[in-house]
């Protein structure tokens, strides 16, 4: 009889470790933000809509204090990229303030 005891007592074991697996992920699933059909509902009546920003007019830029080339890329819609291939003396990583980068 101790073998069936051990077996059953194995068998409870295992069946509650799945269920406080199961318990913890959907507690921290909920506690994370997790996606919920309300919450997608309020995103997509909050009003905001995503429009793409037309590309700039400008031929060049004049780089300011704390700009990078994404802000730029973002700034004036002219991805970072070409950014690159139009400037190829600039340093992605260093950029000047005053410095002039061609966008066209």
């Amino acid at each position: 009889m101790e073998k069936r005891t051990s077996f059953v007592a194995r068998l409870v074991a295992v069946l509650a470790l799945a269920i406080a697996v199961v318990v913890l992920v959907v507690a921290l699933s909920s506690s994370l933000g997790g996606d919920s059909d309300s919450a997608k509902q309020g995103r997509q009546n909050s009003g905001h809509q995503s429009t793409k920003r037309p590309k700039t007019k400008a031929a060049t830029y004049v780089v300011k204090s704390g700009d990078t080339l994404t802000a730029i890329a973002h700034r004036t819609g002219v991805p970072v990229g070409q950014i690159l291939a139009l400037n190829p003396e600039v340093d992605p990583q260093i950029l000047i303030a005053g410095q002039t980068l061609k966008l066209r």
